[in-house]
Parts: structure tokens; sequence; C-alpha cells
């Protein structure tokens, strides 16, 4: 019981860090983009609404590395048939953090860039499936609404190519969702030093 309180304070502690430390090498990033409000570009294309849970390591404070789970389930009607879309993938993803004050006029927000490959499908029952190789790119802002939870946006490209009904799937994603951004090595070095309590 003592080890789960230390480790609850060693959190509480590292929560109430300064503005800059979320972006330090060693940080890991985790959440989910809760609303993916998709467009489609291609003439019969959906609108969706998917969960995307990610998790990222800061390599430094600019370059962040990881892995995300995509997954999507709408039910819609066109022209009185009704279609189930069933939207999934797993891949690595990639951000790179602008720190440059200029470009970040708020003090507690950073721009950055996030890019992704995988394996993604698009399946709708009794319609168009696209299963194959997911690929995406686009820019996004993290505003901390705490010192180590932010809200962002991130208005993405992304092509699914590969095997089905359509060899190729554009879309354009609206994402919003929360990201917790913890301390990854310093928080990890204080609880084994203190392992003797």
């Amino acid at each position: 019981m003592k080890k789960i309180l230390f480790v609850l304070a060693v959190l509480c502690l590292f929560l109430t860090q300064k503005t800059n430390a979320q972006l330090e090498e060693g940080n890991v990033i985790v959440g989910a983009d809760l609303a993916n409000f998709n467009l489609g570009l291609k003439k019969g294309s959906v609108t969706t609404i998917n969960i995307t849970p990610k998790a990222l390591w800061l390599l430094n404070s600019k370059v962040a590395l990881g892995a995300y789970v995509n997954f999507g389930l709408t039910s819609q009607k066109i022209e009185g048939v009704s279609y189930t879309n069933t939207a999934y993938g797993v891949g690595a993803l990639g951000r790179y953090y602008v720190n440059d004050p200029k470009v970040n006029l708020l003090k507690q927000g950073r721009w950055f860039f996030e890019a992704n490959a995988g394996f993604q499908g698009t399946n709708t029952k009794g319609g168009n499936s696209t299963n194959g190789l997911g690929l995406g790119i686009g820019p996004g802002y993290a505003y901390f609404i705490t010192q180590n939870i932010a809200f962002e946006t991130l208005l993405k490209f992304d092509e699914n190519l590969g095997f089905g009904n359509t060899t190729s799937s554009p879309d354009l994603n609206l994402n919003l969702g929360f990201q917790i951004y913890l301390p990854g090595k310093a928080t990890l070095n204080k609880v084994k030093s203190n392992e003797g309590m």
C-alpha cells in the first residue's frame, strides 16, 4: 500500500511541473482521438466517427514515435438502403513538435505535424471495401489545459491503398482528442530509488 501511495504522490508531483517539462526526452504520451469527423472525398464515401488510441515516446523535445489503433463503426442510409461501415487500423506514427516561440503564440500550446503508416481497412456491408496500406499526414495543435493534459486538434489527409472493391480511399479528417504527457525516465528512476520503503 505504501508503494502505491508513493507512486501516486510522485505522479502528482510531476503533473505540477513547469509547462515546458511535458516535451522532455523520455516522456510518454498516451491518449486518444475521441472524435474523428471524416469527410469522404470520393463519390459514395461515408461520414464516420472513430476512436483512435495512441501511445508515443519522446526521443527529444521535438520528435516522438509510437503506435496507434483505430476503430470506427457507422450505420447509415443511402437512398433508402441501410449500410454498416466498419473501419479499423493499426500501425506506427510519428510527430514533430514546433518549439519556436515565434510560431507558438500561446505559451501553453504547441504546433505539431503527425504522420502514420500501417494496415488499415474500411468495409461497408453491402458496399465498397478497401483494405491495405494506410498512410496519413497533417498538422495539429496541442493546447495544454493542465501541465500534462492536452486538448488536441489534428487536420489529417489519410489515404488507404490496397485491395477490395476500391483500390484507394482518400479522406480528410478533423480529429479532436486528449493526450496525457507522462514523465517517463524521471518517474521510473524515482520509484526505483525508493523501492526500499
